[in-house]
């Protein structure tokens, strides 16, 4: 059995040989939020993303604690947070605010932070969401980590 992240024979398996697909490293996206974060996760092939609970936000310590356990447990080597670009590209205030926090955050955690334009990530996720025939509040409650999930796979999409 072909297993990406063992390179070497296993006890079970003395006769395991390595995989010929690339390890791809673990990203974290995180969609923004000032009531909660929408997460999500990329496969170790990098090739999908794949939404998790969004975060609902308490306090910053209480939230960076959250992130480190999701980091930790799932060993993430890279922060993905979206970036809310105004239609034309510029950015505005709210988009020195994610910046702040990614940067806040990559510091504190110390791993790199890259910034991905979020532009329309929301209105794909709750179209998505939509198309599956969810009521208003079940949507309300994926919508924020589907969102992450976009914006991660429009990255992971564009690095293969």
């Amino acid at each position: 059995m072909c297993r990406p992240w063992r390179w070497l024979p296993s006890p079970a398996s003395p006769t395991q040989i390595p995989c010929e697909r690339p390890v791809h490293e673990r990203l974290l996206a995180i969609d923004y939020g000032r009531v909660r974060h929408g997460l999500a996760v990329s496969d170790g092939l990098g090739m999908a993303s794949h939404p998790l609970a969004a975060l609902q936000r308490k306090n910053p310590a209480q939230d960076l604690r959250h992130l480190a356990k999701v980091i930790d447990d799932r060993d993430i080597r890279r922060l993905v947070v979206g970036l809310p670009l105004n239609m034309d590209g510029t950015e505005g205030p709210m988009a020195k605010e994610v910046r702040k926090f990614g940067d806040r955050l990559g510091s504190e955690l110390s791993l790199p932070v890259h910034y991905e334009d979020e532009r329309l990530s929301t209105d794909e996720a709750e179209s998505l969401l939509m198309d599956r025939g969810l009521r208003p509040s079940e949507r309300r409650r994926l919508r924020d980590s589907l969102a992450a999930a976009v914006i991660l796979q429009a990255l992971l999409d564009r690095e293969r």
